[in-house]
């Protein structure tokens, strides 16, 4: 609304019988002006002159606007406040990490009430006293790590007490002990009105939460009853990240409970149902997890399936002894077996009290949990047989169509036109007796196999450890592959596994001798590891320097001389330079710079010039022992393979 249209409405207002006094206030409060604003009406009809009845009506409607207004504004604050808690326990709802819903509850204290500082302390049982966890907008060292005794300082004051505390100037309130080492800190950080209110678990305070600022501040009424809400809302975020697990359980034995107090042939009906959920999921081929699922729905529970290791050994192989589910605590374990092999078990967790007739349906669901698994392990172990036979088929290729080689290794999505690394992988463990070898390898080609179906390759067991084939993806060398490899059995098995690999292999079908010679490269390359002490480890022949002209199938020497001193070369051909000439005849001359220049007919400066190019070259260390042989030996070669005129 402009000003002018305004002063028309209140001249108007002015002029007009007692009964449109609200008028120009109502006006005011649809376009929420300032306080002051109202005023204006009563002024203007007094300066025209106006009647004392009507002043006396535009009195008592300012008065009633502004009661509304004021009401407005509560209802509108309230409104936010609400919001902002309600957004709060929101964010803190989807947290379980505590030291993130910590953060988060001093994150929201501080932008709630708009302080300067905001920190939460936590109760220490153990040591009697309370300590800083959290602080936000906090610059002081020494007050982060702050520790509070029982009723010192205003926290720990609120701690001792279970009530909120307020302070608009610290340092002057006599109402809590003071200490040193507290106001130190307190200085340190520059703080003087601070607001503390208790984190609340039924009767019992786990810790304070403060906002706080650096100048003199009233906290008001309104804004302690705020920050006790949030205090509220976090000590229970607090509480259901410590407990979430428990909650569930109690609330699952619960429910349970009281299904079976309503209605007993509930339990009959569950046991039907789940009968012929559970052979519907055997028919249509569906998962252990199926089972679990289809079970905790039918039984009103929440089930799981655990691994040997994670289930309590004394209810699980009870259960396995005697053929029915177990009683543990709060939870029902039954075990899934195959014969005497113990699987794993189902846990259904937080009822105590289940039924006979719903322990009978949780065994039933073990049995078949056995089943799914054998028929998952032996479907995985055919895979892998039929993965083994393939390239076991391809390392003796001479008498197999490649057509049908390319064909059978598509069925396992393994792509025999890329590029391959064929590897090597051998266990360096001692085992006490054959028994235990054997177990050994058996995992070791497990895990083998399950590494190549992952990476979409092909393993087998052969010579006393496995081979893989591997293909080799963008960017990676065979001696990451090898060493990605080493690692990965390695944890997969918890022994040491060395793997050695071949070069890169190309069109594998093509050339029916190349996936034997590159496992023969790979399995020198194995070898090599463990003389030279590093089992557990993978490389490749381009690992070893010279001697990987002696590993590799393929003794690559142009590959060999390029790597060492190739830049050299090409520097050489370039800008027609002497630098191979210069390094034949310094060795030649025993590295004896002034015999050098005289077998070049040079000056020493320049003998010295050109070596110190080759430096730059070659890196700072060319000089080392190991260095010195590899770079003799590639000029050797390079001379032979281009002979000089």
């Amino acid at each position: 609304m402009s000003r002018d249209h305004m002063q028309s409405a209140e001249r108007s207002a002015a002029a007009d019988p007692p009964g449109g006094a609200e008028v120009p206030f109502l006006e005011l409060l649809a376009r929420g002006a300032p306080v002051d604003a109202y005023e204006q009406p009563v002024l203007r009809a007094r300066a025209e002159g106006r009647a004392p009845e009507w002043i006396a009506a535009l009195e008592t409607a300012k008065l009633r606007a502004l009661r509304v207004r004021a009401e407005l504004e509560g209802r509108r604050r309230r409104e936010a406040e609400l919001s902002a808690l309600f957004e709060t326990a929101h964010d803190l709802a989807g947290l379980r990490d505590l030291d993130a819903v910590l953060q988060a509850i001093v994150q929201r204290a501080r932008s709630l009430l708009g302080t300067d500082v905001a920190y939460l302390s936590l109760n220490d049982p153990e040591r009697g006293d309370t300590y800083m966890r959290v602080t936000e907008g906090s610059v002081a060292a020494r007050f982060q790590q702050l520790r509070l005794g029982m009723g010192e300082g205003l926290g720990g004051l609120v701690a001792q007490s279970a009530r909120p505390y307020v302070t608009d100037d610290y340092f002057h309130d006599e109402r809590f002990r003071h200490t040193m080492t507290i106001d130190t800190g307190v200085r340190d950080e520059g703080l003087v009105a601070i607001l503390g209110v208790p984190l609340m678990l039924g009767q019992q305070v786990i810790g304070v939460l403060f906002a706080a600022d650096r100048r003199a501040r009233v906290f008001e009424r309104e804004q302690i009853a705020l920050l006790g809400s949030f205090a509220a809302l976090a000590a229970a975020a607090i509480d259901t990240t410590h407990l979430l697990t428990e909650t569930r359980s109690a609330l699952a034995g619960l429910e349970h409970a009281n299904e079976i107090i309503r209605d007993r042939s509930a339990v009959i009906e569950r046991a039907a149902e789940v009968h012929d959920r559970l052979a519907e999921l055997v028919l249509r081929g569906g998962g252990v997890h199926d089972v679990a699922a289809a079970v905790s729905e039918v039984l009103e529970g929440t089930v799981r399936f655990t691994e040997t290791d994670a289930t309590p050994a004394a209810p699980l192989e009870a259960s396995r002894a005697d053929g029915h589910a177990v009683r543990h605590k709060d939870d029902w374990i039954a075990a899934v077996a195959a014969g005497d092999e113990l699987l794993g078990a189902l846990v259904l967790r937080g009822q105590p009290d289940l039924d006979p007739v719903d322990q009978r349906t949780l065994e039933r669901a073990a049995m078949v949990t056995s089943l799914l698994l054998l028929a998952r392990r032996s479907a995985a172990e055919a895979e892998q047989r039929v993965r083994g036979e393939l390239l076991d088929d391809l390392l003796d290729a001479r008498g197999h169509d490649p057509r049908l080689l390319r064909e059978r290794a598509a069925r396992l999505r393994a792509d025999l036109d890329a590029t391959h690394v064929v590897l090597a992988a051998r266990l360096d463990g001692t085992a006490a007796d054959a028994e235990q070898e054997a177990a050994a390898r058996r995992r070791l080609w497990s895990a083998a196999s399950h590494l190549a179906a992952t990476r979409h390759g092909l393993a087998a067991a052969r010579d006393g450890g496995t081979v893989l084939l591997l293909p080799l993806t963008d960017g990676d060398t065979a001696t990451d592959v090898a060493r990605g490899a080493a690692r990965r059995l390695g944890t997969a098995v918890h022994e040491a596994v060395t793997v050695g690999a071949s070069a890169p292999v190309e069109n594998l079908t093509a050339h029916p001798d190349a996936i034997a010679a590159a496992y023969a490269e790979g399995r020198r390359c194995l070898e090599a590891l463990r003389l030279l002490g590093r089992t557990g480890d993978g490389a490749a022949a381009e690992d070893f320097g010279f001697l990987g002209l002696l590993l590799a199938g393929d003794r690559d020497i142009a590959a060999f001389v390029d790597r060492t001193i190739g830049a050299v070369v090409a520097y050489d051909e370039h800008r027609h330079t002497d630098l191979l000439r210069t390094l034949e005849a310094y060795f030649a001359c025993g590295m004896s710079p002034a015999r050098t220049k005289d077998e070049l007919h040079v000056h020493v400066n320049t003998v010295a010039q050109r070596l110190e190019r080759v430096g730059r070259l070659l890196g700072e260390d060319w000089q080392s022992p190991a260095r010195l042989l590899e770079i003799q030996l590639a000029l050797r070669l390079h001379g032979l393979a281009v002979p000089r005129p």
